[in-house]
């Protein structure tokens, strides 16, 4: 029972730990204003005031896109290839 209760504290922590270390910062406005600087997001206002984000780009799709396939070109060198 006490090394599940340790782990089950361990995996807590360990929670907690990657919330801090990654979630908490993402969302924070030093990070925004980094992306603002750099042209890829910007903030807006509406008519009451409130103040939002929006992403400049749109966000890439998980599912494959439709697109041809790359046909290479051929090649330059012309190989002469002789049976023995």
């Amino acid at each position: 029972m006490r090394i599940y209760l340790i782990g089950i504290l361990s995996g807590v922590m360990l929670a907690a730990a990657f919330t801090y270390v990654f979630a908490i910062p993402a969302n924070s406005d030093y990070w925004r204003m980094e992306i603002y600087k750099r042209g890829g997001a910007a903030w807006t206002m509406d008519k009451t005031g409130h103040v939002g984000w929006r992403w400049m780009a749109d966000p890439i799709s998980d599912a494959p896109s439709p697109t041809k396939r790359a046909v290479a070109p051929p090649s330059a060198v012309k190989i002469r290839s002789e049976r023995m």
